[in-house]
């Protein structure tokens, strides 16, 4: 078997500084906004000609935090509940023979300034960081199949939970991270085996530590706090 190597040509910064609570998919989210930083050898606007015209991307990207040895066939996806075992080709489990995603993300718009060319995107899953192997613009009538069948995730899961957050909340976090954050909440970031009301789950986004607990279909923030520069650099 060859080996193909690859060039990491941008990375994406996001609000997600941890694997946990990142959206199972692209696009569940919408308001969750990611700038596409490239590398320097790649800071050329030339490349980017006539990506303004297109309004949604796709985005392949590595799954940096899940690189491991070997591989297994059969994997566990959340939708079913982690107990279903289904074809690793079936699914988009990070756990793959080659550690790649594929995301279609929107696009928002271009900036040009220190770092060069910056791509700005709503609806991405990635976490902050996450190295970008390649862009290429999202064209409708080639990429949208409405005959298309979606086996196990034939239909878009539902905002299942009901979001508590408590009435004193950190000033440090602006109103527009708070919906976000509501949104990513509402999809329950949780394992789906897990259903213990008592245990207090955490989540770091947009540069604050996130614990809740859920009980039936409603989840309550217990606390939300600004991560320390330490914290941050540790992520």
């Amino acid at each position: 078997m060859q080996t193909v190597e690859m060039n990491e040509i941008a990375r994406i910064r996001t609000d997600f500084g941890e694997k946990f609570g990142i959206p199972r998919q692209s696009g569940l989210v919408e308001g969750l906004e990611g700038r596409i930083v490239f590398a320097p050898e790649y800071r050329d606007m030339d490349a980017l000609r006539g990506l303004e015209g297109f309004s949604h991307l796709w985005l392949i990207w590595e799954f940096s935090e899940n690189l491991r040895q070997g591989w297994s066939p059969t994997v566990r996806p959340p939708r079913l509940g982690g107990n279903t075992r289904m074809g690793v080709f079936a699914t988009r489990s990070p756990f793959r023979p080659n550690p790649i995603g594929l995301s279609c993300v929107k696009l928002v718009g271009i900036e040009n300034g220190q770092d060069g060319p910056v791509i700005v995107v709503s609806g991405a899953d990635l976490m902050d960081g996450t190295p970008i192997l390649d862009i290429k613009p999202y064209i409708p009538y080639a990429d949208c199949r409405p005959e298309a069948l979606g086996g196990f995730a034939q239909t878009m899961p539902d905002e299942t939970l009901e979001v508590v957050m408590p009435y004193v909340l950190p000033q440090s976090m602006p109103k527009e991270k708070l919906s976000s954050l509501k949104s990513v909440l509402a999809h329950d970031p949780r394992p789906s085996y897990q259903d213990d009301p008592r245990r207090v789950y955490g989540i770091s986004f947009a540069g604050h530590n996130v614990r809740f607990t859920v009980a039936g279909k409603t989840l309550v923030v217990t606390e939300i706090s600004q991560m320390s520069v330490e914290q941050e650099n540790n992520n």
